[in-house]
């Protein structure tokens, strides 16, 4: 059968056909009329995307501010930005770029105050920047310029391999690559990779039986040796690396996306080492001096800590705490001529700690205010380090510290076309629900009047251990600028105050993110920061189902909606690609009952109210997304726009060659950006 075309604020949706696709899950009959959705190769699927995009680009063109945004957008992102210099034998490498180029590029000097030469473009591997640049790895006399490549976003990558003395590419070419790092040893790396999938599943196959395999320069694929496979075990995932003393070879397992194993390959000996077997904890290998392996974990400390293993002796009763938990969440370590530089998160923001080798405390780092380390390098053996430092008015820049001297550097700071000092960055305290004190960072311009009438957008995760810290966002200036209220809320089941703070948002307690966020509009609104009316929400991929999740919850919370790339069918979410991995947060639908009544409960695609007055909702996904496929956005919005009998409209922006996000070049980035303020602005009436 097929339902008639829905009409809504005067716009005409494409009529979507519906078919009498039923499951029966634990005696539940569960409708899924929109279930050929799915099918991402079939004709009438592309004909229904086409339809769509139709109806939402003839709207969002309309709209009168969009070339003010478009414009305002284009000038404050065309700022220069460079990455963190880092150091591989005689050379410094560092990411680069003029402002408008789609993908950063890939330097080199000889010196770090000298003169820096191209070492990569990815801008000349596509005409419309929509290869990136996906991960790196050099040879350690620095020649060989190993690098992953994604295509139109996908998480599929090909590696392939730069002589940077004579600048030719080699024959090396490496397909099928997935969830993989990249880790030089001896004239060849190590990488994980899958089977090649049938023709036309590309995009949706279930990603299982991950092998690792190590490639020597020169030879073809097909010769590569498996170094680690678990043909038992299709849902096994390997991460391989090797020290930066070519001493150790370690494996990082797992079978989701919480917690790990780790063993270690004393290359000197030959030995197998297991440190730990996977389980619900993350161990992650940081650095190693001479026999002793450091690592980061959350075993027995919720919030982390640093401890010392001897590859001699590895049994637990063995392990020495260098750093033992602290009240804040230990987030990285970094070594630098004796001492461990410790990035610590104290209420969802940075703080930095020196100590000594064996844990005794030397001293702090200060920072300019409520922001975040973006990351730190340097070699052990160097008293210098690097470290990018950003908030929500701060561009990143990039200190240049000695741990010895106890003293830094300003090395970059980019000039973006707006006044930082015009704005405040704050962080406030609310009680959600069950009486749970959450933090939300509150930005606006210092001039802003709290009459309860001014445009706001609440922004939200809350899953898979991912903690939100301030982060510069040039596109959220245009918002700033205009009067409006940026909320971040640090929701539950993210990791901004460890593991227990993640898992009391997880699985059969994930409604307390739901209600979290709630609280935190609610909060905005007490405060009369805002009001429903004036009240955009937004979320990408887990927090995409946020965004649906309380849209079907208290519809009469938000004006604006903008859930992006999310996952909107907790029944069937693991049945595509990587989505097995997420039962680790969100349970599944084929465990119990228990479960199944639980996801089914909450689902956005099954909790749309027929004949619900619902905010005006802007989805957003993208055809070559493989993290969540895009049929999620599109059953959800099939649903809706039959649903909906409001007055605000449910339109569906679908990009093409892009994915979930990661890579997506500067012109898409600033297309989306202008579609989303443009819908935004009118609705908020900015």
């Amino acid at each position: 059968m097929v339902a008639a075309s829905s009409c809504t604020h005067g716009l005409r949706y494409p009529a979507t056909k519906k078919t009498d696709v039923k499951d029966t899950v634990f005696g539940t009959v569960v409708d899924d009329p929109y279930r050929w959705l799915e099918d991402d190769n079939s004709p009438e699927t592309a004909e229904w995307v086409s339809a769509q995009n139709a109806v939402t680009f003839d709207y969002l063109n309309s709209l009168a501010n969009r070339d003010a945004i478009r414009n305002r957008l284009t000038e404050l992102i065309d700022y220069a930005r460079v990455g963190l210099p880092f150091r591989k034998a005689d050379k410094y490498f560092q990411f680069r770029n003029d402002g408008l180029q789609n993908q950063s590029v890939l330097y080199y000097s000889d010196a770090i105050d000298g003169d820096w030469e191209p070492a990569l473009d990815p801008n000349t591997l596509a005409d419309d920047g929509t290869v990136a640049l996906s991960g790196i790895t050099i040879s350690d006399d620095a020649r060989y310029l190993v690098y992953m490549i994604a295509r139109s976003g996908s998480d599929w990558n090909e590696i392939l391999v730069k002589d940077l003395k004579t600048g030719n590419t080699l024959d090396d070419h490496i397909k099928w690559v997935k969830f993989s790092g990249l880790s030089w040893y001896d004239g060849g790396f190590y990488y994980s990779a899958y089977d090649k999938p049938a023709d036309g599943a590309e995009l949706t196959v279930a990603s299982e039986y991950q092998k690792v395999f190590y490639h020597k320069l020169g030879d073809a694929q097909a010769n590569d040796v498996v170094v680690l496979q678990e043909p038992n075990a299709p849902k096994r995932m390997f991460q391989a690396s090797v020290t930066e003393d070519r001493r150790f070879l370690a494996f990082s397992l797992s079978e989701g996306t919480t917690g790990n194993g780790l063993t270690v390959v004393d290359l000197k000996s030959g030995k197998n080492i297991p440190l730990a077997p996977i389980s619900e904890h993350d161990f992650y290998l940081i650095e190693n001096l001479d026999d002793n392996l450091y690592i980061l974990t959350n075993c027995n400390a919720p919030r982390y800590r640093l401890v010392r293993i001897n590859a001699a002796r590895p049994d637990e009763q063995n392990w020495t705490d260098i750093l033992p938990e602290q009240s804040d969440v230990l987030q990285g370590v970094h070594f630098a001529k004796g001492k461990i530089v410790a990035t610590y998160m104290h209420d969802a923001h940075s703080i930095v700690k020196v100590y000594d080798y064996d844990g005794t405390f030397d001293h702090d780092i200060t920072l300019p205010g409520i922001g975040d380390i973006s990351g730190i390098s340097g070699k052990k053996e160097d008293a210098e380090l690097f470290y990018g430092y950003t908030s929500f008015n701060t561009p990143g820049e990039i200190v240049r510290y000695n741990v010895e001297t106890r003293s830094g550097s300003l090395y970059f700071r980019p000039t973006v076309k707006f006044n930082p000092d015009d704005y405040i960055v704050k962080q406030e305290f609310y009680v959600s629900k069950d009486g749970t004190k959450v933090p939300v960072f509150i930005v606006h311009r210092k001039d802003l009047t709290l009459n309860g009438a001014n445009p706001a957008l609440l922004y939200g995760y809350g899953g898979f251990n991912i903690s939100l810290t301030p982060s510069f966002s040039a596109s959220r200036i245009v918002f700033l600028e205009k009067g409006g209220v940026l909320a971040v809320a640090n929701l539950r089941g993210g990791g901004e105050y460890g593991d227990t703070w993640h898992k009391a948002g997880i699985k059969m307690n994930k409604q307390n993110v739901f209600d979290d966020f709630i609280a935190a509009a609610e909060y905005l609104i007490a405060q009369k920061y805002t009001v429903a009316g004036k009240l955009a929400i937004q979320g990408g991929s887990n927090g995409g189902l946020l965004i649906g999740a309380v849209v079907n919850q208290r519809p009469d919370l938000f004006k604006v909606a903008i859930p992006q790339v999310g996952v909107m069918d907790m029944l069937r979410y693991q049945k595509f690609t990587i989505g097995w991995a997420w039962a680790d947060d969100y349970g599944s639908a084929d465990d119990s009952k228990e479960m199944f009544e639980y996801l089914y409960g909450y689902s956005p695609y099954h909790n749309i109210r027929h004949g619900g007055s619902y905010p005006a909702t802007l989805i957003t996904t993208a055809d070559h997304d493989d993290r969540v496929v895009p049929a999620h956005s599109f059953k959800y919005a099939a649903r809706l726009q039959e649903y909906n009998r409001g007055e605000l409209p449910t339109l569906i922006r679908i990009d093409v060659k892009a994915g979930h996000g990661g890579g997506k070049p500067t012109a898409k980035i600033i297309d989306e950006s202008t579609d989303i303020w443009a819908f935004i602005f009118h609705h908020l009436e900015v």
